[in-house]
């Protein structure tokens, strides 16, 4: 067993969220990425809302992936497997599993988790490095907006981007993701993707709005890494966790509402924002998809579809594409 390698690419982790707060918060109306809702707490709290009840999204992939990774693994013959936005990799175990065994059609020799939290990379890169010891474990802390280009690759892989973060993209941001990874795989190197699928707003406004309030202190914890990291006074009792279906868009919004009027100071910006009672940023979208419409996007990016697996229910999908120039 050797010590898993880490990378570092986000050194200049804090003048891109400064770009990023100072163009959300200049226009109207405001908005600020949903990737910076994922620092150490983040990341804390997003795991809790993948256990609540009401949000089904991971139990519902992880049923597919326990049922089909050993077909996946046939499919791809991956010995190299590369996950955007890891997280904890908990799902990812079944796949890891199914890809380790030689009779699935290649023994797997190489695990690369990404994400943009630090502590979620040391600590999965530690575990998974005691739980599979014949694997050479990379943990790459990156922007997957900016350093997919930095993910070397030398046997034949697959790509993962499970628990439909993909939603989180808009439309122009999903066409240069996926451009982005198709133009980072080789011919033969296959692409997992998870996709939330439509259905009934009620079930989509419940697991957006938990009872226990955990998805609202996730989403005010963007505030909260703004505060730290740019010397800002955010007053999180003064803003309301809002979640809503947008059924034009086929998205769930979340936003930040402002309870009363009230100015900002972002200190390492020395700027100051106004927010008017009841003014609402929007901090995170999350699409839901049709899956004709998954494999449409794919085939723009350049990748050919080769199958499809939903849930008993049909809540998600996972998609396998492969490279085909």
């Amino acid at each position: 067993m050797t010590n898993p390698t880490i990378r570092f690419l986000l050194d200049d982790n804090g003048a891109s969220l400064a770009e990023d707060v100072l163009s959300g918060l200049s226009r109207q109306p405001k908005a600020i990425p949903s990737k910076w809702f994922y620092d150490d707490r983040g990341s804390e709290l997003f795991e809790e809302i993948t256990s609540l009840p009401e949000y089904y999204v991971t139990r519902k992939e992880e049923e597919i992936l326990l049922q089909r990774s050993p077909e996946i693994a046939q499919l791809s013959k991956a010995a190299e497997l590369v996950e955007l936005g890891a997280g904890n990799s908990e799902k990812t175990r079944a796949l890891l599993d199914a890809l380790s065994v030689p009779n699935n059609g290649s023994r797997l020799e190489r695990f690369v988790l990404f994400d943009v939290s630090e502590d979620a990379v040391r600590q999965t890169a530690a575990a998974l490095t005691t739980q599979y010891p014949q694997l050479a474990i990379e943990g790459i802390v990156g922007d997957f907006d900016h350093h997919l280009d930095e993910i070397d690759h030398s046997y034949r892989c697959l790509f993962i981007f499970l628990g439909g973060t993909i939603g989180n993209l808009n439309p122009a941001e999903r066409e240069d993701f996926l451009t982005d990874v198709a133009f980072s795989m080789k011919p033969g190197d296959t692409f997992l993707l998870g996709t939330d699928l439509v259905k009934s707003p009620e079930h989509l406004h419940a697991a957006y709005n938990d009872a226990q309030g955990i998805t609202a202190d996730f989403n005010l914890n963007i505030l909260k890494v703004i505060n730290r990291e740019l010397d800002a006074n955010f007053k999180l009792d003064q803003f309301q966790h809002v979640a809503f279906w947008d059924a034009e868009n086929s998205w769930i919004e979340m936003r930040l509402k402002s309870l009363c009027d009230q100015e900002v100071l972002i200190g390492s910006l020395n700027l100051d924002v106004s927010f008017g009672t009841g003014e609402e940023m929007r901090t995170e979208i999350s699409t839901k998809f049709l899956s004709d419409q998954v494999a449409s996007e794919l085939n723009q990016a350049g990748l050919k579809v080769l199958k499809r697996w939903t849930d008993s229910e049909r809540f998600f999908q996972l998609t396998l594409a492969q490279a085909v120039c």
